[in-house]
Order: structure tokens, then C-alpha cells, then sequence
């Protein structure tokens, strides 16, 4: 066996600037300055006696060799992160920082009702958090930055385990005596109306809330154009609000009070498609399965 062995936080180094393709970039999500980091490739590449990394002014370019040694980097990051984990589970349930992705359509509704009481009853749990879209989080997942994601399906998974929180309903919310609103709930039939006419405002592409809403229409193939779009669930209430359209919000964000100071309304969608499920979602047999169970059951009590 070789006497010289890539360090840990070498391999960290060079998979952050995979990651992001900037050297300063990757520093800052590393939190070393970026000469630390250019310095820790630079020792890995004379370890191996390798070039891993072109370098250029404006392109960073890894070479085929380079590309493999990534490839190989993930894996070891992955087990080294679960060695950790395995001596984290052992000590007691729920403790010791715990890294967790949740979906902007999930996050600032859930997470004020849920982390008081955490703080309050686990308080040996570190909890971090960071705000990713449903792809960005699992990617994060399958890379090992993250320990687990929250977030709502349908939505593609691959091999993470899962487990159930809660179906969280989709209501289409109208302003200030539209003429459209109906006193009870919205059939599927009138969401699709509304999307093929223009009306339906929608998350920009990358948060699954927006697939979900189309699928209240119980049409797959349906799609909504590109200029219906917004950037977050309170930029749409807020358009509503001022009668530039419709949009749909799950019950979640309607009893977090989205609605607090508009006068717009919501109303439920009558079609056992229009929900979204919650779920909290882990790398399959990590060693702390049982923690993110525990954390399950703490995120339905919420």
C-alpha cells in the first residue's frame, strides 16, 4: 500500500470545485480561502503525481483522469461520512448534528412550528438546515452533503429511503371578489381552464409545487407557459392579491398564514390528485436510520 494516501479534506477540496467549476466559489462553500483550497489540489495532484484540474483565466476543466478521480472522491466522502454516522448512532438517539435539505415550498411554513420544540425537547440535536429545490436536495443527499431531505412527492427519489409525514392538500386561491371563485371547491376541469387561458401563476421551473399543480388537473401532458411564473408562494399571493391572476397553495402555507394582511381566498380542489405528500427522505441503510425515524415522528407531531 502506498505510504502517501489522499487526506480527507483534499478530496473534500477537489469535489467542491467540481461542484462549483470556480475556484473562489468552491473556497466559500468550503469555508477556506480560495489559496487554501488551490493549494490543498495542488498537493493532492503532486501526491498522485497527476494533473486533475486545467487551469485557465476564465475555465476550470477537469481532465478525463480528473473526472474519475471525482467519481472515486464522492464514494470515499460517502463512507467516511457514514463511519461518523455509525459512532454518532451509537450514542444517544437524536443527538449531535444532524444535516437536513428542505424544499422552499416546505421550509418557512414548517420549520417555525417545528424547531422551538426541537430546541426545547432534543436539545442535544444540532440541527442544520439549508433551503434546496426537490432536485438540488437529493443531489446534495447522494453526494453526502446532506444527512437527510424534506420534501413532497410526486417526485423521483431514486434508492433513498422515505418515510411518510403528511398529504398536504392543494387550494387555488382567487382575489378579492373574482367572479370565479365558487363557494365550495374547485373542480380539475377549472384549473385547466385557467392554465390554457393565462391565469394560473405558477412557481418558475425547478420546484415541484409546479408539477403538482398541474397534476390537480388530473392531465399530465398538460404545461403551463413560460411567462406564469413566480419566484416563491408569498410572490404569488402577492400577485393575486393585486388581480394579476390565480394560484395555487398547499394547506400547509394557508395554515401558516400566507393569507395574513391580503384579502384573497382559497379555496380546496376537488380531485384526490390535488395533494402533495410530505416526506422525509435518507440514504438507504445509513447507520442512523433510527435518528431519521425519530425525526419522522417528530415532523408529524408538528
Amino acid at each position: 500500500m502506498s505510504t502517501y494516501l489522499p487526506t480527507i479534506k483534499q478530496l473534500q477540496y477537489l469535489v467542491a470545485l467540481h461542484e462549483h467549476g470556480h475556484f473562489g466559489k468552491a473556497a466559500d462553500a468550503s469555508f477556506v480561502s480560495q489559496s487554501t483550497l488551490s493549494a490543498g489540489i495542488r498537493e493532492l495532484e503532486s501526491l498522485l503525481g497527476v494533473t486533475l484540474v486545467e487551469r485557465s483565466r476564465r475555465v476550470v476543466r477537469f481532465t478525463a483522469l480528473g473526472e474519475q478521480v471525482v467519481a472515486k472522491a464522492n464514494r470515499l466522502l460517502r463512507e467516511a461520512e457514514e463511519l461518523a454516522d455509525l459512532v454518532q448512532a451509537s450514542g444517544k438517539p437524536l443527538s449531535g448534528e444532524l444535516r437536513m435539505s428542505v424544499i422552499p415550498t416546505i421550509a418557512p411554513f414548517l420549520l417555525p412550528r417545528l424547531l422551538p420544540r426541537l430546541r426545547r425537547e432534543r436539545p442535544e440535536l444540532k440541527l442544520m438546515l439549508r433551503e434546496e429545490t426537490s432536485h438540488d436536495a437529493l443531489e446534495s443527499l447522494h453526494h453526502g452533503r446532506v444527512d437527510c431531505v424534506l420534501l413532497a412527492l410526486p417526485f423521483d427519489t431514486g434508492d433513498a429511503a422515505i418515510a411518510h409525514i403528511a398529504d398536504d392538500r392543494l387550494f387555488v386561491a382567487f382575489p378579492k371578489d373574482d367572479p370565479r371563485d365558487p363557494p365550495a371547491s374547485i373542480p380539475p376541469e377549472m384549473i385547466e381552464a385557467m392554465v390554457q387561458g393565462g391565469r394560473l401563476l405558477l412557481l418558475e421551473d425547478g420546484h415541484c409545487l409546479r408539477d403538482h399543480a398541474l397534476a390537480a388537473c388530473s392531465r399530465s401532458e398538460l404545461r403551463a407557459s413560460a411567462g406564469m411564473i413566480g419566484t416563491s408562494l408569498h410572490t404569488l399571493v402577492q400577485l393575486v392579491d393585486n388581480d394579476l391572476g390565480l394560484t395555487m397553495l398547499p394547506e400547509m402555507a394557508l395554515e401558516a398564514g400566507i393569507l395574513n394582511g391580503t384579502e384573497v381566498v382559497a379555496r380546496p380542489v376537488d380531485s384526490p390528485t390535488a395533494k402533495r405528500e410530505i416526506v422525509l427522505a435518507w440514504r438507504r441503510n445509513s447507520p442512523r436510520e433510527a435518528d431519521f425515524q425519530l425525526l419522522a415522528e417528530e415532523l408529524r407531531a408538528g
